[in-house]
């Protein structure tokens, strides 16, 4: 392991603060303004003196709390004072490149890229699998500044050589520990073995377990080691609870719940199957309710998530490759159709909700077989689910 201790390293200050007292560039501002945003997250007050420094960072914090910020605002600050340096434009090359576990965090990432880089020259792409590659080739190609992929999608174009990453200056593993339970790992680092040496690395997750402090060791340098909130568990703005149900009657239950509640809401199962079977039941049971799982392609993916945001469907009812990713304001409910096997599931889940600094509830159904599995992920996440 290396040798920095992660215990020893104080953040800076963590308190909200204007944007603008960061001295960021001004076609950045008026991008930062034009999304209203108006102060710093803390994890984004905790991490950007460090990264807008240079320094490799490790940063361990709650869903929902603004990491996206926390990177993309470095990377584009260093880009535009580049660009300025050389009389104000920016060449070809990627400099950046942020790596993500699923599809719909890529666009989520891109989206908040494009909208920052709005007032300037600057160039992004999200590459991702379910869409053709040509458009993602030709981007890459090109040599857009900024690239947002999925480590699989990401592989596909580097055996074809569709890319340039020799002037890459920075790179980003966003929800890491979500891509090392998704198997993404090895991919992760024969993508890294053709980056080069010397770069910033900037590494966010919602838990540090010690295996991946141990595999990203030789990835980052020196590290500044960033831990904010109830890191590894669920925000404090979610409240947790259970509802005791036989496992036949779970669809009646939720179906009568769903319609006596306002508010959008977000129900998690364990399989593909299980998604489109419980989708077509809520639906049969008069409750506008849409799947997203992994057979389901890119568009019909983006369909439901946009008819879920624009309040189209009231449910979305998901597998856990919506876990991570989903970013929709007002999600009242996050919904355990069944107890998650594990507690890193449970709470990559539940950060659905309560994001923000808004409040939201996390329900579980727990049938009787259920009452064992159901204690252990208590006593494992932390909480009591009333």
């Amino acid at each position: 392991m290396a040798s920095y201790s992660v215990r020893e390293q104080a953040p800076h200050d963590p308190s909200p603060r204007p944007f603008s007292t960061l001295d960021l560039h001004p076609a950045l501002a008026r991008g930062i303004a034009d999304l209203g945003f108006k102060e710093t997250r803390p994890v984004q007050s905790a991490v950007l003196p460090y990264a807008l420094a240079g320094h490799d960072v490790i940063a361990c914090a709650e869903t929902g709390t603004g990491k996206t910020g926390a990177f993309v605002l470095p990377i584009l600050q260093q880009l535009l004072k580049d660009a300025d340096a050389a009389g104000g434009t920016l060449t070809p090359g990627t400099r950046a490149l942020v790596l993500a576990p699923t599809r719909e965090l890529a666009v989520q990432i891109e989206d908040t890229v494009q909208g920052l880089l709005y007032h300037t020259t600057g160039t992004s792409c999200a590459v991702y699998g379910g869409v053709p590659m040509d458009p993602q080739e030709r981007a890459l190609r090109a040599g857009v500044h900024l690239v947002v992929a999925t480590p699989g999608r990401l592989m596909d174009h580097m055996r074809s050589a569709a890319h340039n990453f020799k002037g890459l200056e920075v790179l980003v593993l966003d929800e890491a520990d979500r891509m090392m339970d998704m198997g993404f790992w090895p991919d992760v680092q024969r993508i890294v073995s053709e980056l080069p040496a010397t770069r910033q690395t900037l590494l966010f997750s919602a838990t540090m377990p010690d295996e991946m402090l141990q595999l990203t060791a030789s990835i980052v340098r020196d590290p500044k080691y960033i831990e904010l909130g109830r890191a590894g568990g669920p925000a404090s703005t979610i409240t947790h609870a259970m509802e005791s149900v036989e496992a036949r009657d779970k669809p009646q239950w939720l179906a009568r719940f769903l319609k006596k509640t306002d508010g959008p809401a977000l129900v998690f199962v364990r399989t593909k199957h299980g998604a489109e079977k419980l989708a077509k039941q809520l639906q049969a049971l008069g409750v506008r309710a849409a799947a997203i799982h992994g057979d389901r392609t890119q568009e019909q993916r983006m369909a439901a998530v946009e008819g879920f945001r624009g309040g189209r469907h009231k449910v979305l009812v998901a597998t856990d490759i919506a876990a991570r990713g989903l970013d929709i304001e007002g999600i009242t409910f996050v919904i355990n159709y069944e107890v998650p096997t594990s507690p890193e599931a449970y709470v990559h889940r539940v950060g659905r909700t309560g994001r923000d600094l808004t409040t939201g509830t996390a329900l579980t159904l727990v049938a009787p077989e259920e009452v064992r599995a159901l204690r252990a992920l208590e006593r494992s996440v932390g909480v009591q689910l009333q």
